[in-house]
């Protein structure tokens, strides 16, 4: 795009990617504001304005206009299950951001009747039936009227599942199915499933049951995770931590996104980490990648993080909060072999806790290390979810040189919440505010794909507003953040949690250029209108990974979506809805000034003899005498 006043001059230090005449937010102290940035060779060379950033302009660079339009450093998910999310992309119908159920559903019908034979339609994470204007799950009949003969498989939460008639056969579920342990397969009074699913309160029901359902193989792989990697870009992420997982296998689940970076095909820097999948042999499965690989082993674009988000399944408390929260048996001797192992061989991990009470086991455990010298041994390590921890176990983490990592899963789940624990405990589930007063690294992420929604302004929206996507306010303004914290949640502390706080989420010289040009001003725009951001222009490294509105077409090709008949390819991703409409007062002032504005423009015309002097005088007869 030629910028009148930038010529392109001859030098040997010439960018490849300028972009200029934006408002950027840098978070840099040094230099918070700024007007142009230079990248070169994937760095950024030069912070400034126009005359700063002319000299780097050769014939070869390309200069973007950002037209005035807000710049912020690329956003970083800190706890997103990114890998596994791009295996299975394409395959999904996303339920992303749909306001009504009548919507879904009719995509859902459409969706079936181009889905072919042994095929699933598979709506998986990312809504809640708060956020429909109908307010409910759909029916089982509902499903059966939609896809008669395809299966369907709707998860919803951690809490349950809908399955069609279809999918009951296809899944093997019979009056004779047991229930299997944590879960529950409900029956009608013929003694058949119906097709409800219940996590009682674990997930692995709901998981399994999708595990059934056919995967993509080969190719179809990479191009579903560089499409999922592209619908990130979308809403301006350019880094994320992906926090593994169950069936998440390493390394055959991991090969996809280590082929695509070998090709120089990431669009989206991924730090990874390693979750034992299968109980009772944690420990074996640590040992062997210990072996096998170090953390920080990689580079910028592919890297091992460390392990987690489980170390031992015996550890882990489930997060459905439609059911009590789960009493765990002692799982502290395994816990501390694998705490040990770890520790001695210089990995870091991270690790899922929802409640204070298993929070303070775990402390305990590593507080036992501490006392010999052994924990945390110069390796970093953090908390993930951390809902209901309290303010002694947050002073015992910074006191372990600890951190921590909040997802947005009571935007989703803060109704079921209210339900159970009542308005008090929401107002700190979790504690941000606290964390943050502690000194605490906090990063923030969305847990996607299975349960929250992808899309980080949803999870910006709710640190700042403290409002569940069904607009329920679940967190008092003393337990939100300001907009300038939550974005440096979003981009510093989550490269901190890397150990690449010197490296990215900030816009300095000498960092990699990561940048995302937005749709709307993050930091002027109404607060219910941050879920409704997206990037315009979003560049990981000085490559345009993603370019929409006026600069469309400036992004890097992809190949089409395989197979042909996935959801993906006829409805996209993240369904964006209108923003929001105008307050009753600000529409009355505004049609008042339309009014005023209608006024001066008639007596302009009168003066030009343009029109009758006085007004036209209004006829109704339904007003006449």
């Amino acid at each position: 795009m030629p910028v009148g006043g930038l010529v392109p001059r001859a030098t040997d230090n010439a960018a490849d990617l300028v972009v200029r005449n934006a408002k950027i937010h840098t978070s840099d102290p040094v230099r918070p504001q700024a007007e142009a940035i230079a990248i070169r060779d994937g760095v950024i060379t030069v912070v400034g304005d126009d005359n700063d950033i002319a000299p780097h302009v050769g014939p070869d660079t390309r200069v973007v206009d950002a037209c005035g339009r807000r710049m912020v450093p690329g956003l970083n998910d800190a706890h997103l299950h990114v890998i596994r999310g791009g295996l299975n992309y394409v395959l999904e119908l996303r339920w992303d951001g749909v306001p009504t159920l009548r919507q879904g559903l009719t995509m859902l019908r459409e969706q079936a009747a181009r889905t072919p034979k042994g095929q699933w339609v598979r709506v998986v994470g990312g809504w809640s039936a708060e956020q429909f204007a109908e307010r409910r799950l759909p029916t089982v009949a509902e499903l059966n009227a939609a896809a008669p003969d395809t299966p369907v498989f709707v998860l919803h939460l951690y809490h349950s599942a809908v399955l069609n008639r279809a999918a009951l056969k296809a899944a093997g579920f019979t009056r004779d199915t047991p229930d299997p342990k944590g879960g529950q397969i409900v029956r009608g009074r013929d003694g058949e499933p119906t097709g409800m699913l219940l996590a009682a309160p674990s997930a692995l029901i709901l998981y399994s049951t999708l595990a059934k359902a056919p995967v993509l193989e080969g190719e179809d792989r990479k191009t579903s995770t560089r499409h999922f990697l592209r619908e990130l870009n979308r809403f301006g992420l350019t880094s994320a931590i992906d926090a593994a997982g169950g069936f998440q296998n390493f390394p055959d689940n991991y090969s996809t996104v280590t082929e695509l970076a070998k090709a120089g095909q990431l669009s989206l820097r991924i730090a990874y980490h390693l979750f034992p999948q299968t109980a009772g042999q944690e420990i074996d499965d640590l040992t062997r990648w210990i072996e096998m690989a170090r953390p920080e082993d990689g580079d910028e674009w592919l890297r091992l993080n460390g392990a987690g988000e489980n170390l031992t399944w015996a550890a882990a408390d489930f997060e459905n909060f439609a059911e009590p929260r789960p009493h765990l048996a002692d799982y502290e001797a395994e816990f501390e072999k694998a705490v040990r192992l770890l520790m001695e061989n210089g990995w870091g991990f991270r690790l899922h806790a929802t409640y204070d009470e298993t929070i303070r086991r775990d402390l305990a455990v590593f507080e036992k290390l501490a006392a010999e010298g052994l924990f945390p041994a110069g390796n970093r390590w953090l908390f993930d979810h951390a809902e209901t921890v309290s303010s002694d176990s947050l002073d015992r983490i910074a006191a372990l040189g600890g951190a921590m990592s909040v997802q947005n899963r009571l935007s989703f789940q803060g109704e079921a919440f209210v339900r159970r624990y009542g308005p008090g405990a929401a107002a700190d589930a979790p504690p941000i505010r606290a964390m943050l007063e502690r000194g605490l690294t906090v990063g923030a992420g969305t847990d996607a794909t299975r349960v929250s929604t992808y899309n980080p302004w949803v999870a910006l929206h709710w640190l700042i507003t403290g409002r569940t996507v069904g607009d329920l306010v679940v967190r008092p303004p003393h337990n939100r953040v300001d907009r300038r914290t939550a974005l440096a949640m979003f981009t510093e502390a989550g490269a901190a949690l890397t150990g690449e706080e010197g490296l990215k989420g900030v816009l300095r010289p000498g960092f990699l250029g990561d940048l995302a040009v937005l749709s709307e001003d993050y930091f002027t725009v109404p607060e219910p209108e941050i879920a409704h951001i997206e990037s315009l222009l979003t560049v990981v490294g000085g490559r345009i990974v993603y370019a929409a509105g006026q600069y469309e077409g400036l992004d890097e090709e992809l190949p089409p979506v395989s197979p042909e008949w996935s959801p993906v390819a006829h409805f996209g991703g993240y369904q964006a809805t209108p923003r929001t409409g105008l307050s009753g007062a600000r529409q009355a002032e505004l049609l008042g000034q339309a009014v005023a504005e209608s006024e001066q423009h008639r007596q302009w015309r009168a003066r030009r003899g343009l029109t009758p002097e006085s007004a036209s005088t209004f006829f109704d007869p339904c007003f006449s005498l």
